[in-house]
């Protein structure tokens, strides 16, 4: 796929989005209110996230990008960040199998030198088995943050034109768009949050420029195909203008 523009987030489909990024949260607010420890939340959560995966990939959507780790999540306890290491390291191992099954290209988004060598090892083979695939587009984004996306894009350009291989009247909203995570994959056309909090918490700043909005008060655990297709609806439902009025885009289909 080529990297999205306003133009061809403009083509996209009017039913349904091509590409949804999704914020999980609720896991520990979950298991707090069924007197469970947050660890029990954080499993429930990956259990729907697999669920919600499958579901993406029935409905021929193109891309699919999950906020599994944030950058910000390391001030959280260490017992609880050493649980989301394993469960993310158990999740590798048991999952790929599916996912080549399913025809699911798996790949992360964010500074991943931050974890254990073995966890990267790991990251890096997963890529490598999926890279052939051509289903679903899976992106998960681990200690990633949106303004590292756009600070990390900044330095790659300045290295460029540092090096010559770049002018300054090269830097455009298009070549920038070149160097953050996700350039090759299209900007989603949705974002979906559970848990009832109304903010984007530092996710795909770039890239939710265009997005459409969701925010859910169900809890990522309980979240299901049901509440994914209610928001596909409400999508479905949204005049999505890039700028134009209303009445252009009428005219245009129209014409």
């Amino acid at each position: 796929m080529v990297a999205a523009t306003d133009n061809t987030a403009e083509e996209s489909t009017a039913n349904q989005p091509r590409h949804i990024a999704i914020i999980m949260d609720g896991n520990g607010r979950w298991a707090k209110q069924r007197g469970l420890p947050r660890t029990a939340g954080h499993q429930a959560g990956f259990k729907v996230a697999r669920n919600i995966v499958e579901a993406v990939g029935k409905r021929q959507i193109e891309a699919l990008t999950l906020f599994a780790f944030s950058s910000e999540n390391w001030k959280r306890p260490p017992t609880e960040v050493r649980l989301l290491l394993d469960l993310f390291m158990s999740a590798l191992e048991s999952e790929v199998d599916k996912l080549m099954a399913n025809n699911v290209h798996m790949r992360f988004i964010g500074e991943r030198s931050a974890f254990p060598e073995k966890l990267q090892k790991m990251m890096n083979r997963s890529e490598q088995r999926t890279a052939g695939n051509t289903g679903l587009k899976l992106a998960i984004a681990v200690n990633y943050g949106g303004r590292w996306d756009i600070v990390n894009a900044a330095k790659q350009i300045a290295t460029a034109v540092k090096s010559g291989d770049m002018e300054l009247d090269d830097i455009t909203i298009e070549s920038f768009h070149q160097h953050v995570s996700l350039a090759d994959c299209g900007e989603p056309d949705m974002l979906i949050r559970t848990g009832g909090d109304k903010r984007v918490s530092n996710y795909l700043l770039w890239q939710l420029a265009y997005s459409e909005l969701f925010f859910s008060d169900v809890l990522w655990p309980d979240f299901d195909e049901a509440a994914l297709d209610e928001s596909i609806v409400q999508f479905s439902g949204r005049q999505r203008r890039f700028g134009k009025t209303g009445e252009q885009l009428e005219g245009a289909k129209r014409a």
